[in-house]
């Protein structure tokens, strides 16, 4: 599962689910950068006093995040069951958490009851507060590693599909596993917040764009075109919410409905070409990179239009002809496993050069130390730099001035840490406590290195992480001890780790930048991450439950990365013997393929790099199929014409109609699970037929 925000590794998602950050994230740094030239952002905000950190944790500020998680927590959760493709949802965050409090506070005022006004530190709280809760229902692996390992999985693959590789999803175990796992990485990371943001500056891209936007939300002009934004946010979202109740009318039946519309003809469609009339896909695209859109097209085109048609006309000779479309010793192998190739092979590349890029920063760092070539720790004072900028002597004054204790810290890891390694074999038999103890020993380098490189290259690499986890820990326990539950679930405590220090180290920027204190910071991440807990398993289980075919392929929610994971950990257990002929050639091929790609991407510079495809976004089409990126496409179509119109207005307002649509149409989830609970289906089925089966079905109607 990708995602694509903070520029996580897998689209949109992945870091185990993709992270890219967007060209428009960057184009907004780079020019918020040149405005702090000519104006100081703090002498704007001199005027106003920073509250206490306990008066930033607020009441509404947790009322107003719990709804807002829930909404977030629907629409991830959508996007992780169909494509994996999760995109970046910062802005929408903080925007919608400043419209409603700004809303909240409007209202006590005008009765005289206002006691505390809304400020950017509160905003701030929120904004990390929603993230981090939402981030669960990305991170907690519902589309992944968690789905990877029930029955519905295993029995689309011929190996390991015996009860000691299957663990079926229920709610208890889902939310004490993730309250284990969830919290270990906030710990792990809290000692060296000093050195990563004050000492080392490190940029944390996502970080500081989203800061900038909480600044400008405060500031009277930048209010009253927050207030825009919201109203053209709510506008979509209430065309894309009546677009999709409007389409459920028609999904009567199995292959019904606008999403099954044959756009480019029968042929195409057969072979997944097709617009499916998704709005929150077309959202997608108008948040995600251009190139990303591009390469995702490139992919479809190269595995659906070239490389599955030939390879089906191999039937008989490359694999048995009458084997199920399903089997991966049939076609779908070549898709699955080429496909995996590929995201293995990019991830290798992009974890190396991350990790080049750490380690010759740190050297660089210390080096170039003032205090003697010593390595700074929390709690040392920052030499004194006259140079500073008035900002930078503000916002440095105020983050250390909060400190959150190096003790509590380790205390609180190395509890968690006993905790876990004595719970979690109960939960998963087949991870042993030692496996346990093992992924702890490491994960702080390995978490420390991941907020490193993402401070300096906005990459993320937890699900990179979590796949190595997946091949170390199955292999160590053989396929004769569950080694395919146990690299899955190994996968979800390492995954969880990293990602999440990560993540706090970004919200540490932002808090950074907006004087928003560091212990603030961390309870609101901490709530978040519980609310996640929560709120995540609880709408996991409402898809579980409403959607008889949920995780099938073909059905409405066919969770493509949970496949793929569980395919991973049985490649890492059992070896290549469950590939199809001639797959382990061409699996060598992408995999050196995606190697070769990203290297050329670095090497000819940024300018022409924008036009190389990028080979994990290439990946994704592989098995799911091209109709999503033809949505996504439109989206991108959308807002290149409305850039070329109107660049000021698109760059303004392209985000929040990006986010309304997603919005939207994620929540239209919620009704439409409830409807399918209650057994409530819709009325009409519009299906689309070839011209030979309509001849028929009217000959036997006229019979």
């Amino acid at each position: 599962m990708e995602r694509t925000g903070s520029r996580r590794e897998e689209y949109g998602s992945e870091n185990g689910g993709v992270v890219m950050s967007s060209d428009r994230d960057e184009n907004i740094h780079s020019r918020k950068k040149a405005e702090d030239e000519v104006e100081s952002i703090e002498k704007i905000f001199e005027c106003k006093e920073v509250p206490p950190w306990q008066s930033q944790l607020t009441f509404r500020a947790f009322f107003v995040s719990f709804m807002l998680s829930i909404m977030f927590a629907f629409i991830v959760m959508k996007l992780n069951l169909t494509t994996g493709i999760i995109p970046s949802l910062n802005v929408s965050a903080g925007l919608l958490g400043f419209f409603f409090v700004k809303t909240w506070t409007s209202l006590l005022q005008r009765t005289g009851l206002l006691k505390q006004p809304f400020t950017r530190q509160e905003n701030t709280v929120i904004q990390t507060c929603v993230v981090a809760s939402s981030g669960i229902a990305f991170s907690g692996g519902f589309g992944s590693y968690i789905f990877g390992m029930s029955d519905v999985i295993a029995k689309q693959s011929t190996e390991a599909n015996d009860a000691q590789n299957i663990k079926n999803p229920t709610l208890a175990w889902m939310i004490g596993f993730l309250f284990i796992v969830s919290f270990l990485g906030l710990f792990s990371v809290v000692p060296l917040r000093k050195i990563m943001i004050v000492d080392f500056k490190l940029t944390y891209p996502s970080g500081t764009a989203t800061a900038h936007l909480i600044n400008s939300f405060h500031t009277p002009q930048g209010a009253k075109l927050a207030k825009k934004q919201v109203k053209a946010l709510g506008k979509f979202f209430s065309f894309s919410f009546l677009w999709g109740f409007f389409q459920w009318f028609f999904t009567a039946g199995d292959g019904c409905g606008f999403v099954n519309f044959p756009t480019f003809g029968m042929k195409a469609f057969e072979n997944r070409f097709y617009f499916d009339f998704s709005a929150t896909y077309v959202g997608v695209g108008m948040i995600c990179p251009y190139i990303i859109n591009i390469s995702l097209l490139v992919g479809a085109v190269l595995s659906w239009g070239l490389m599955w048609p030939l390879i089906d006309a191999r039937k008989g000779h490359w694999y048995p002809a009458e084997l199920k479309s399903s089997s991966l010793h049939g076609l779908q192998g070549y898709r699955v496993f080429i496909g995996i190739a590929m995201i293995l092979g990019d991830g290798l590349y992009n974890f190396v050069k991350v990790l080049g890029i750490t380690l010759v920063g740190l050297y660089h760092q210390t080096r170039d130390k003032d205090s003697g070539n010593v390595l700074p720790v929390d709690g040392r004072p920052s030499p004194v730099n006259s140079s500073k900028s008035y900002d930078d002597q503000r916002r440095t004054e105020l983050f250390l001035r909060d400190q959150i204790p190096t003790w509590f810290a380790v205390v609180g890891y190395v509890i968690i840490a006993i905790i876990s390694a004595a719970v979690l074999p109960h939960i998963f038999p087949q991870l042993k406590w030692y496996y346990i103890v093992v992924i702890y020993i490491f994960a702080p380098t390995l978490a420390f290195c991941n907020a490193y490189g993402c401070g300096l290259t906005d990459w993320s690499l937890a699900s990179t992480y979590g796949k190595l986890a997946i091949f170390v820990i199955g292999a160590w326990a053989g396929a004769s001890h569950g080694g395919v539950l146990a690299g899955l679930a190994a996968c979800g405590v390492m995954m969880n780790i990293v990602s999440t220090a990560s993540d706090l180290m970004q919200d540490f920027k932002t808090g950074y930048m907006t004087l928003a204190s560091p212990r603030s910071m961390f309870v609101s991440q901490f709530i978040g991450t519980a609310m996640g807990c929560v709120i995540s398993p609880c709408v996991f289980w409402l898809f579980f439950k409403a959607f008889r075919n949920l995780g099938v392929v073909g059905s409405e929610y066919p969770a493509p990365y949970a496949l793929v994971y569980r395919n991973m950990a049985i490649l890492g257990v059992e070896g290549f013997s469950s590939l199809p002929k001639h797959c382990l050639t061409l699996c060598y091929l992408f995999f050196f393929a995606a190697i070769v790609i990203n290297g050329i991407k670095d090497a000819v510079g940024k300018k022409r790099a924008k036009y190389i495809p990028v080979p994990m976004a290439m990946a994704i089409p592989f098995y799911i199929g091209a109709y999503f990126t033809i949505d996504m496409c439109v989206g991108s179509l959308i807002l290149f014409i409305w850039q070329k119109i109107n660049k000021a207005k698109a760059d303004a307002f392209g985000p929040a109609v990006a986010s309304g649509l997603i919005c939207g149409d994620g929540i239209w989830t919620l009704p439409s699970s409830i409807l399918a609970l209650a057994g409530v289906n819709p009325p009409i089925c519009m299906k689309f037929l070839s011209r030979r089966k309509n001849s028929k079905v009217d000959a036997f109607l006229g019979s």
